[in-house]
């Protein structure tokens, strides 16, 4: 059975696509975070991003930063880009536009940055 995303690619249902190519496609999302929010989608239906090949995996990326620039450009908000992979079963790259300030870190979110270094010795390779 298809996703959503894959349908969306095929006109199936209806979209505010902002960019298409032969390896991918950006439409606004649906239930977005802020305005302008955009998934950016590989056309091959593949669950994960880490297991997309690698051209199509570098070119979603490189879509991606041309679209983000695009976006703070045109919307003048910082983009954040977030690859979440849990939500919908294809591949996607979320570009948020961020409206907001970046503040000092709390002291609890100092206090959390302290344990970085036990996660830190337990993944690193």
């Amino acid at each position: 059975m298809s996703t959503v995303f894959t349908k969306i690619i095929n006109g199936e249902i209806p979209s505010y696509k902002i960019y298409e190519d032969e390896l991918c496609c950006a439409f606004l999302d649906n239930n977005p975070e802020t305005l302008g929010h955009t998934l950016v989608v590989p056309k091959v239906e593949v669950d994960k991003i880490y297991d997309l090949d690698d051209e199509t995996y570098a070119h979603l990326f490189k879509i991606a930063k041309m679209l983000s620039k695009n976006m703070e450009e045109k919307l003048n908000a910082r983009t954040l880009i977030k690859v979440i992979g849990v939500d919908v079963p294809h591949a996607h790259i979320h570009l948020v536009p961020y409206y907001g300030s970046f503040d000092e870190p709390s002291e609890e979110e100092k206090a959390k940055a302290r344990e970085f270094e036990n996660v830190q010795a337990i993944l690193k390779i």
